[in-house]
């Protein structure tokens, strides 16, 4: 009985302990913005049966939100590391309240066309700056933990966002639009309110310890950064079809967007129950390791995408991919976190997220377009892309190891 009692509080610190207010207060604010986050997922099936738009139209326009997500990168790096963090990330989200709002209000096709490219370039300005921020409080052997909680906060939103998204799509999208908008108001005013700036401060007329402020050329001269990067490109090509073009194909197979959310929503449903239990320990394993095999668990689901046609199936599929997401929680943010050096880390957040967003913009138009050729034909072949990232990052895992191990130091 005392042994069992002891033992609770003692898990929970293990999982939970340690970390800052100021890192609970931007897990909050990411749990509440991610609940709201419900038209991003749905917007293909918006434009299409909304606005009337077809296959390829709609992959044309959501490209244009992959632009304006990859200019957004650069952008937000460099304002993270020039004026900081917490007003980036605060900007960013007020300015996302914003454009949903007009978004949900436009009806042409050149109005549609600006406020989604608007849009791309304000809903994900605070990635730079949360990674950064996370990397600034957090020492090396609790980041992985840390970026898995957060982790954890999208995806216990996500689950929420993804039900209530597939009911209010039939309800009217005026209704997502909106709940969307007030969710990253919120966010961005409790950032703006409970974390502190945590921008490495100037020692001299250069940067920290008398070091130059740096660039983005100094982090495309790291080749380590820049594989990773590329390699964090092509993984994201393949992971961002569950929120492009699998919505597409399961409606245009005869499902509806409650079908689509409940089936998606298994994803975050399986993540908020398992990850918290088993992020912690893959952390303390090799990062490239991990990583390389949840790419290739990830690829398999997507692969087995193409022999399903029915609720469960794609639940199944579903299901696997989530089993490598899993596995990569907390990962991919460790390791960009030990690449970059203090006074850099917001342009290395960057350049990550440049290649996610890159990733993001690709990933429509192949879909789309193989969708349109053949459901068989795509869901292979994304697999097939998530094996040559998985190799990829087996092919630099000692050169990672060895930067890693320097930063714990």
């Amino acid at each position: 009985m005392t042994s069992t009692t002891l033992a609770g509080p003692g898990f929970l610190r293990s999982k939970l302990g340690g970390l800052p207010p100021a890192f609970w207060a931007l897990w909050t604010g990411t749990l509440v913005n991610r609940v709201g986050m419900m038209v991003q997922p749905f917007i293909g099936v918006y434009l299409t049966q909304a606005r009337g738009m077809s296959l390829a139209a709609a992959g044309a326009v959501m490209a244009v939100f992959g632009v304006g997500s990859l200019l957004s990168q650069i952008i937000a790096g460099w304002l993270a590391d020039r004026f900081g963090r917490r007003i980036t990330l605060t900007g960013g989200m007020v300015a996302t309240a914003a454009t949903m709002v007009a978004l949900g209000y436009s009806t042409s096709l050149p109005a549609i066309v600006a406020t989604m490219f608007v849009l791309g370039m304000t809903v994900d300005i605070y990635r730079p700056a949360s990674t950064a921020l996370v990397a600034d409080l957090i020492p090396p052997l609790d980041r992985p933990r840390a970026y898995g909680l957060l982790f954890w906060a999208l995806n216990l939103g996500f689950a929420v966002a993804m039900v209530a998204g597939g009911w209010l799509a039939q309800a009217g999208y005026g209704w997502m639009f909106g709940i969307n908008a007030a969710t990253s108001l919120a966010f961005g005013l409790l950032v703006w309110r409970a974390v502190p700036e945590t921008l490495p401060a100037r020692s001299g007329p250069g940067g920290p310890d008398g070091r130059g402020r740096g660039g983005f050329a100094d982090v495309l001269k790291d080749r380590l950064m820049v594989a990773f990067s590329v390699i964090t490109l092509i993984s994201t090509v393949a992971y961002s079809q569950a929120f492009t073009t699998l919505p597409l194909a399961m409606t245009h197979g005869g499902f509806t967007t409650v079908d689509y959310g409940m089936v998606i929503a298994v994803n975050g449903v399986l993540i908020v129950l398992v990850q918290p239990l088993t992020g912690d320990w893959f952390g303390r394993l090799d990062h490239s390791t991990v990583l390389a095999v949840g790419l290739a668990v990830i690829g398999a689901g997507f692969a087995l995408t193409a022999a399903v046609s029915s609720i469960a199936g794609y639940a199944l599929s579903v299901i696997l991919w989530t089993a490598g997401e899993i596995v990569t929680a907390g990962i991919p943010g460790a390791i960009v976190a030990a690449l970059a050096p203090p006074h850099l880390r917001g342009r290395y957040s960057g350049m990550y997220g440049f290649a996610w967003s890159g990733g993001a913009l690709l990933a429509p138009l192949l879909g789309t377009g193989l969708l349109e050729v053949s459901p068989v034909a795509l869901w292979p072949a994304i697999g097939a892309i998530n094996l040559v990232a998985a190799g990829g990052l087996l092919a630099i895992g000692p050169a990672l190891r060895r930067r890693t191990a320097a930063a714990a130091h």
